[in-house]
């Protein structure tokens, strides 16, 4: 079991910064891949940022060379720092960790940006 709780969203003007955090507790040992997902109203869930066990980074077009997705190892922590914010990035974040071949969730952080 992976518990995960998301925490730093709020409201921002555009072209603002934003960095959430994820903190991570339970069986993280496991933990092949964390992401960063969000879900804007009326749109389904798509996919911000993942980061793999090695390091490597996969991002959504969207947020290329805006956000930056990366993992404190020691603190058990996601981060994704989001700058150059747009009103279309507007939703609510979740973070993901996933234990093959389960998926763990938090409940999600709500990120407002005002133009």
């Amino acid at each position: 079991q992976v518990q995960l709780v998301e925490s730093g969203g709020g409201l921002v003007q555009a072209g603002g910064s934003l960095r959430l955090s994820c903190s991570a507790s339970g069986s993280i040992f496991s933990i092949k891949a964390m992401g960063w997902y969000r879900q804007a109203p009326g749109k389904q869930r798509e996919l911000v940022a993942t980061i793999i066990s090695g390091g490597s980074t996969n991002y959504a077009n969207s947020v290329k060379g805006r956000f930056t997705i990366s993992r404190d190892n020691a603190k058990n922590t996601l981060y994704l720092q989001m700058n150059s914010l747009k009103p279309e990035d507007t939703a609510v974040y979740y973070c993901n960790a996933v234990v093959a071949p389960v998926n763990y969730w938090g409940k999600g952080i709500l990120v407002t940006v005002s133009s």
